[in-house]
Protein backbone atom coordinates (compact mmCIF):
# COMPACT_ATOMS: atom_id res chain seq x y z
CA UNK A 1 0.00 0.00 0.00
CA UNK A 2 2.89 2.32 0.73
CA UNK A 3 4.18 1.89 -2.82
CA UNK A 4 0.78 2.87 -4.24
CA UNK A 5 0.69 6.03 -2.13
CA UNK A 6 4.25 6.86 -3.22
CA UNK A 7 3.29 6.42 -6.89
CA UNK A 8 0.25 8.69 -6.43
CA UNK A 9 2.36 11.35 -4.71
CA UNK A 10 4.96 11.11 -7.47
CA UNK A 11 2.20 11.42 -10.07
CA UNK A 12 0.96 14.57 -8.38
CA UNK A 13 4.51 15.94 -8.32
CA UNK A 14 5.05 15.16 -12.01
CA UNK A 15 1.76 16.82 -12.93
CA UNK A 16 2.54 19.97 -10.92
CA UNK A 17 6.03 20.11 -12.39
CA UNK A 18 4.56 19.94 -15.88
CA UNK A 19 2.41 22.94 -14.97
CA UNK A 20 5.34 24.94 -13.54
CA UNK A 21 7.79 24.47 -16.41
CA UNK A 22 5.43 23.42 -19.18
CA UNK A 23 7.68 24.56 -22.02
CA UNK A 24 10.53 22.27 -21.01
CA UNK A 25 8.79 19.42 -19.14
CA UNK A 26 5.83 18.14 -21.12
CA UNK A 27 3.33 15.33 -20.74
CA UNK A 28 2.44 14.07 -24.20
CA UNK A 29 0.18 11.41 -25.62
CA UNK A 30 -3.38 12.43 -24.92
CA UNK A 31 -5.53 15.53 -25.22
CA UNK A 32 -8.25 14.35 -22.85
CA UNK A 33 -8.09 14.79 -19.09
CA UNK A 34 -8.65 11.09 -18.41
CA UNK A 35 -5.93 10.11 -20.83
CA UNK A 36 -3.49 12.52 -19.21
CA UNK A 37 -4.26 11.11 -15.76
CA UNK A 38 -3.52 7.58 -16.99
CA UNK A 39 -0.29 8.74 -18.65
CA UNK A 40 0.81 10.57 -15.50
CA UNK A 41 0.11 7.50 -13.34
CA UNK A 42 1.99 5.19 -15.71
CA UNK A 43 4.94 7.59 -15.85
CA UNK A 44 4.89 7.90 -12.05
CA UNK A 45 4.91 4.10 -11.77
CA UNK A 46 7.80 3.87 -14.22
CA UNK A 47 9.71 6.65 -12.42
CA UNK A 48 9.16 4.90 -9.08
CA UNK A 49 10.41 1.62 -10.52
CA UNK A 50 13.49 3.33 -11.97
CA UNK A 51 14.14 4.91 -8.57
CA UNK A 52 13.67 1.57 -6.81
CA UNK A 53 15.83 -0.55 -9.13
CA UNK A 54 18.47 1.59 -10.86
CA UNK A 55 18.97 4.47 -8.43
CA UNK A 56 20.52 2.35 -5.62
CA UNK A 57 23.07 0.94 -8.05
CA UNK A 58 24.00 4.43 -9.25
CA UNK A 59 24.19 5.67 -5.65
CA UNK A 60 26.59 2.91 -4.64
CA UNK A 61 28.81 3.52 -7.66
CA UNK A 62 28.92 7.26 -6.99
CA UNK A 63 29.64 7.25 -3.24
CA UNK A 64 32.88 9.26 -3.72
CA UNK A 65 30.93 11.99 -5.54
CA UNK A 66 28.33 12.08 -2.76
CA UNK A 67 31.11 12.55 -0.22
CA UNK A 68 32.94 15.13 -2.34
CA UNK A 69 29.81 17.25 -2.89
CA UNK A 70 28.39 16.70 0.61
CA UNK A 71 25.30 15.02 -0.82
CA UNK A 72 24.45 17.55 -3.52
CA UNK A 73 25.23 14.95 -6.15
CA UNK A 74 21.86 13.40 -5.27
CA UNK A 75 20.23 16.17 -7.34
CA UNK A 76 22.26 15.06 -10.34
CA UNK A 77 21.29 11.43 -9.75
CA UNK A 78 17.61 12.40 -9.50
CA UNK A 79 17.90 14.36 -12.76
CA UNK A 80 19.53 11.36 -14.45
CA UNK A 81 16.74 9.06 -13.23
CA UNK A 82 14.18 11.52 -14.60
CA UNK A 83 16.03 11.68 -17.92
CA UNK A 84 16.11 7.86 -18.03
CA UNK A 85 12.36 7.75 -17.45
CA UNK A 86 11.85 10.33 -20.20
CA UNK A 87 14.10 8.32 -22.53
CA UNK A 88 12.10 5.15 -21.87
CA UNK A 89 8.82 6.91 -22.58
CA UNK A 90 10.24 8.59 -25.68
CA UNK A 91 10.28 5.14 -27.27
CA UNK A 92 6.47 5.34 -27.26
CA UNK A 93 3.94 7.99 -28.31
CA UNK A 94 3.09 8.91 -24.72
CA UNK A 95 5.00 9.95 -21.62
CA UNK A 96 7.16 12.86 -20.60
CA UNK A 97 9.48 14.93 -22.75
CA UNK A 98 12.29 17.04 -21.35
CA UNK A 99 13.04 19.80 -23.84
CA UNK A 100 16.28 21.66 -23.30
CA UNK A 101 18.56 19.05 -21.84
CA UNK A 102 20.13 18.27 -18.50
CA UNK A 103 19.62 21.60 -16.74
CA UNK A 104 15.87 21.52 -17.24
CA UNK A 105 15.86 17.91 -16.04
CA UNK A 106 17.77 19.05 -12.95
CA UNK A 107 15.21 21.79 -12.29
CA UNK A 108 12.33 19.35 -12.85
CA UNK A 109 13.93 16.79 -10.52
CA UNK A 110 14.37 19.49 -7.87
CA UNK A 111 10.72 20.55 -8.14
CA UNK A 112 9.53 16.92 -8.08
CA UNK A 113 11.69 16.24 -5.02
CA UNK A 114 10.39 19.30 -3.17
CA UNK A 115 6.76 18.46 -3.94
CA UNK A 116 7.32 14.82 -2.92
CA UNK A 117 8.86 16.02 0.35
CA UNK A 118 6.03 18.46 1.08
CA UNK A 119 3.23 16.00 0.27
CA UNK A 120 4.94 13.12 2.09
CA UNK A 121 5.21 15.30 5.19
CA UNK A 122 1.44 15.80 5.15
CA UNK A 123 0.38 12.24 4.24
CA UNK A 124 0.55 9.96 7.30
CA UNK A 125 2.86 6.98 7.15
CA UNK A 126 1.51 3.40 7.30
CA UNK A 127 2.50 2.90 10.95
CA UNK A 128 0.82 6.21 11.94
CA UNK A 129 -2.59 5.21 10.55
Amino acid sequence: MSFVVRVLVTGLAIWLTSLFIDEHFQIVGSDTAGGQVVIILVVALLYSLVNAVIKPIVQILSIPLYILTLGLFSLVVNALMLMLTAWITEQTDWGIRIVGGFWWALLAALIIGLINFAVSAVVPKAQDR
